[in-house]
C-alpha cells in the first residue's frame, strides 16, 4: 500500500462523515479521487453516517469529478484531520495491524530492560475475605447500575476445563448488596464454583442481552496477561511500565491479569488501542497472550480458590490514570525536553509559585473547568466571576485577585450579553468602579475551532495584560469527538497554549451529559471524555438540590414576613407589632392590612406577590470542587435567584444531600414504588417549564424544555400535547394554556 494512501487513510479516521455538512463530504471525496485513490475507500469512509448513506451514491459522485482549474486536493482531509486533533507520524511510521511491532532496531517505546527488571515480590493475603475481594473489584471497575457476566461453572474437554457462559442478568450495584450479606459464601450468590477450578469474571459492562462483543457496552478497559515468566517479574514489569492498571489480580495459576484502561468510545478505537498496548508490552519483554484481545474476554475473578490457591486482589488504580497518560508517557521516553533537574539543587531557591488567582482555588496562569447542567446559570456564575476579578471582590464567598479580564461571548447576542453585565451588577448592588477591566469578545455566530481560535485570541491579548481569559461555553468551540479522549487532549492543549502565551488563567464552562447525575462523581458528570475533568487545574462543578415543599414554604414565610416588617419600619409602624408575628406571614399580612394605609398596603401586596414568585423561582445548589494546587474546601451550597448565585449563609441547604452521597452500591439501587407514568411525564414537564422560565414571562422555547429534560424535541412536543395546562404555538414556544391566544391541535 503507498504511504499516501495510509496517511489519508489514517487522516479519514479522525474525520466522522455524519459531523460534515454535504459540500464537506463531496470536498472529502474529490480529494481522495485527486489523490489518485480508488472510490472505494471514499464509499467505506461514508458508510459510518448510516443516517444518511445511501448505497452507489459514491460511485454516481464520483463519475462527475472531473477536475477544475482550483480543484480540491488531499491536503483539504489532512487540514480536516488535523482540526480534529490527528497528527501526522514521524518517519517510519504506519499503520500497525494486529500482530505488528512498533519501531524497530533503535525503538523508542523500548522504555524499560527486562533483562535487567528484578522481580518484585507477590504474597498472598493472610486475611482471607472473598467477598471483599469481589466488591473492591466490582467498585473500582463498574458503576452500580451496569450488568456485570461472570461464570462460575465449567465442563471438561480433552483434559482440561472450559468455563460455560455464565451469567449476565445482574448489576454491580446488586452484586456488592448481596455480597455484602453473604457472610464471605461467595457461591451463596453467584452459584457454587469447583474449587479446583476457580471461577471467572468479565471485566467491561454488558447489556444484558448475551456475552459477545456486540454486547459491551463501554470499552473501558483489556486484559493484559503474560504466563511465560515468573510471577515476581510479571508484576515488576507491569509497574515499570507505568501500565495504567485498574485492578491487578493473581490468577491463581502461572499469571497475574492486569485490567487496563482503555477508556475506547466505540469498538474501533479500542481495537486500535489495545494493538498498541500489547505492541509496547511485547517490545518490552511481556509476551501477552493474543487471544486475550476482545472486550467481551473473561478473566480470572478475585476472591474464589483454585487449586488450593487463592485468586486474589494484587492491587488497584496503579501506574498512569488513564490510556491517554500513559501513551503520552511512552512516547516522550525519546524527546527533546530538558533534562531532569536535581532537588538538591533548587532546594534554597525555590521559585515563586504563581500567586493566587481565586483564593484557595486557582492560581493565576492555570487553568479552571465549572461545569453543571442546563439552567444552573453557568453563564451567570462566570459574568459573576468576571465581575469579582475586576472589581477586586469576592466570588460566592472566595477572594479574588484585581485585573483585566477578557469575556469570550460565543452564545449570547452582543445586546443581551452587555444587559447581563449590567444586570450582575445592579443584583449585586456594587458600583461598577473598574469597568475598563473587563472586555468582551462577541463571538457569537462567529465561532471557530478552538485550534484556530487560540492564535486568533492570542494575537488580540498579547498587549492587554490579562489576568484571566474566559470562555463560555466551549461546545461551541470543541474540535473534535468530545467522547474521544485522544481529540479531547489535543483540544485541551490549546488552552494550555493560550496560558503560557498570555501569562494568564483561562477559565471556561461544560455542561454535564444527559440524564440523571446523581449517583456519579463529580469529576464524571461534565459531557465527554473524563480528560475534561482531569485537564485542568480547578474543577467546580454544580449539582442541583432538591428543595421539599416544607422548605419552599419556609423559605416563601421568611420572604414575606421581611417584606412586610420592612413596610412597616417604612410607614414608622414597627414598633406596634410583636417578633412573633413578623414570624408568620399570615399574621404579619394581617397587622399590615389593620395598620398601613390603603395605597401602602395595596403596594405591599404587589411586593408580596413578587416575592412570592421570586421564591418559586429560586433554585438550590451546591458547588463542589476537584483542586490540583490547593485542599478541597467544603462543598459550598448556593441560592440561584435569576440572574445571581447567592452563598446560602442561613444553613437551610447544609443537610439536602444529592443521590451522589449515598454509597457507590446503593447508587441506582433504591426500591422505586409504582407511579403513574403518564402523571410522571406531566409533572417533570411542569417543573421543567417552571425551571426554563426564570424571567416569568410565562413563554418557553421547545427547544429550551428538550435540553432541560435531555429528550429530543418531538418528545417535547409529544408531552406537551399531551398535558391539557400548556398549547404550543407556531413560533416553537409553549405557553400555558390560559396565556395562550392562538392554541393549535396538530403538530408542527
Amino acid at each position: 500500500m503507498e504511504r499516501n494512501e495510509l496517511d489519508l487513510k489514517q487522516a479519514l479516521a479522525y474525520i466522522e462523515p455524519m459531523s460534515l455538512s454535504y459540500q464537506e463530504w463531496i470536498g472529502v471525496g474529490m480529494g481522495l479521487k485527486e489523490a489518485g485513490l480508488p472510490v472505494s475507500v471514499w464509499d467505506e469512509w461514508s458508510r459510518r453516517d448510516a443516517r444518511r448513506y445511501h448505497a452507489g451514491e459514491c460511485a454516481r459522485k464520483w463519475e462527475t469529478f472531473r477536475g477544475t482549474g482550483n480543484p480540491i486536493t488531499a491536503g483539504t482531509i489532512v487540514q480536516m484531520a488535523l482540526s480534529r486533533g490527528w497528527r501526522l507520524e514521524r518517519d517510519g511510521g504506519h499503520e500497525l495491524g494486529w500482530e505488528a511491532e512498533i519501531g524497530a532496531k533503535d525503538d523508542p517505546y523500548r522504555v524499560v530492560d527486562p533483562h535487567w527488571v528484578e522481580g518484585r515480590d507477590l504474597a498472598e493475603p493472610k486475611d482471607w475475605y472473598p467477598a471483599q475481594q469481589l466488591i473492591t473489584y466490582l467498585e473500582t471497575l463498574f458503576d452500580s447500575t451496569e450488568t456485570v457476566g461472570y461464570v462460575t461453572r465449567s465442563f471438561e474437554k480433552d483434559g482440561k476445563y472450559m468455563p460455560t457462559k455464565g451469567d449476565w442478568s445482574r448489576t454491580a450495584g446488586r452484586l456488592i448488596e448481596e455480597l455484602s450479606r453473604c457472610k464471605d459464601d461467595v457461591g451463596a450468590v453467584l452459584g457454587d464454583y469447583n474449587p479446583a477450578v476457580g471461577a471467572w469474571i468479565r471485566f467491561n459492562p454488558l447489556d444484558g442481552k448475551g456475552v459477545r462483543n456486540e454486547n459491551v457496552t463501554d470499552f473501558r478497559y483489556a486484559l493484559v496477561e503474560c504466563d511465560g515468566m515468573e510471577l515476581e517479574r510479571q508484576n515488576a514489569l507491569i509497574r515499570e511500565l507505568e501500565l495504567p492498571v485498574a485492578c491487578l489480580v493473581h490468577s491463581g495459576g502461572k499469571s497475574l491479569h492486569a485490567i487496563v484502561h482503555i477508556d475506547a468510545a466505540d469498538y474501533n478505537e479500542y481495537r486500535s488501542r489495545v494493538e498498541y498496548l500489547y505492541a509496547v508490552c511485547r517490545r518490552n519483554g511481556l509476551e501477552l497472550d493474543q487471544q486475550n484481545r476482545n472486550p467481551s474476554r473473561l478473566s480470572r475473578m478475585p476472591g474464589v480458590m483454585r487449586g488450593g490457591k487463592k485468586q486474589y486482589l494484587i492491587d488497584v488504580n496503579i501506574g498512569k490514570a488513564n490510556f491517554v497518560e500513559w501513551k503520552d508517557w511512552i512516547e516522550s521516553v525519546t524527546d527533546d525536553l530538558p533534562d531532569p533537574e536535581s532537588m538538591s539543587e533548587v532546594w534554597d531557591h525555590l521559585p515563586d509559585l504563581a500567586p493566587p488567582l481565586i483564593e484557595g482555588v486557582l492560581r493565576q496562569g492555570h487553568k479552571m473547568l465549572l461545569a453543571g447542567p442546563s439552567k444552573a446559570g453557568k453563564s451567570f456564575g462566570l459574568i459573576e466571576l468576571v465581575i469579582a476579578l475586576a472589581e477586586g471582590r469576592d466570588w460566592l464567598g472566595f477572594s479574588c485577585a484585581q485585573g483585566r479580564v477578557l469575556y469570550v461571548n460565543l452564545e449570547l447576542d452582543r445586546a443581551s450579553c452587555l444587559h447581563r453585565f449590567r444586570d450582575v451588577y445592579d443584583k449585586l448592588g456594587w458600583p461598577p468602579r473598574h469597568l475598563s477591566n473587563i472586555d468582551i469578545w462577541n463571538l457569537r455566530g462567529k465561532a471557530i475551532p478552538m485550534d484556530k481560535l487560540a492564535p486568533k485570541l492570542i494575537r488580540r491579548a498579547l498587549k492587554k495584560e490579562y489576568i484571566a481569559v474566559v470562555i463560555d461555553p466551549i461546545y461551541k468551540i470543541i474540535t473534535g469527538d468530545e467522547n474521544s479522549a485522544d481529540q479531547m487532549a489535543a483540544f485541551c492543549n490549546q488552552f494550555d497554549l493560550v496560558c503560557t502565551e498570555l501569562g494568564c488563567a483561562v477559565i471556561y464552562c461544560h455542561h454535564h451529559s444527559k440524564g440523571n447525575q446523581g449517583g456519579k462523581r463529580s469529576m464524571d458528570r461534565a459531557s465527554g471524555s473524563g480528560v475534561f475533568a482531569r485537564d485542568p487545574d480547578a474543577l467546580l462543578d454544580l449539582i442541583e438540590l432538591d428543595i421539599s415543599d416544607d422548605l419552599r414554604k419556609q423559605l416563601e414565610n421568611n420572604a414575606v414576613c421581611k417584606v412586610c416588617g420592612a413596610a412597616l419600619e417604612a410607614a414608622g409602624r414597627s414598633d406596634d407589632v410583636s417578633q412573633d408575628t413578623l414570624c408568620s406571614q399570615r399574621e404579619a399580612l394581617d397587622a399590615c392590612k389593620r395598620l398601613l394605609p390603603g395605597t401602602a398596603y395595596n403596594a405591599l401586596l404587589d411586593a408580596v406577590a413578587d416575592t412570592r414568585r421570586e421564591v418559586q423561582a429560586r433554585t438550590a445548589w451546591r458547588i463542589e470542587g476537584t483542586l490540583r494546587e490547593f485542599p478541597r474546601f467544603p462543598p459550598v451550597n448556593l441560592w440561584f435567584e435569576f440572574p445571581l448565585h447567592r452563598p446560602d449563609h442561613s444553613g437551610l441547604l447544609a443537610d439536602i444531600k444529592p443521590d451522589s452521597d449515598a454509597p457507590a452500591w446503593k447508587r441506582g439501587s433504591k426500591d422505586h414504588k409504582p407511579v403513574d407514568k403518564r402523571q410522571e411525564r406531566l409533572n417533570k414537564l411542569e417543573s421543567a417549564f417552571a425551571a426554563c422560565d426564570l424571567e416569568g414571562k410565562g413563554e418557553v422555547s421547545i427547544a429550551d424544555l428538550a435540553e432541560y429534560c435531555g429528550l429530543s424535541r418531538n418528545t417535547v412536543k409529544a408531552h406537551v400535547d399531551e398535558h391539557p395546562g400548556f398549547a404550543r404555538q407556531k413560533d416553537g414556544t409553549v405557553r400555558r394554556v390560559s396565556d395562550c391566544q392562538n392554541q393549535i391541535d396538530t403538530p408542527f
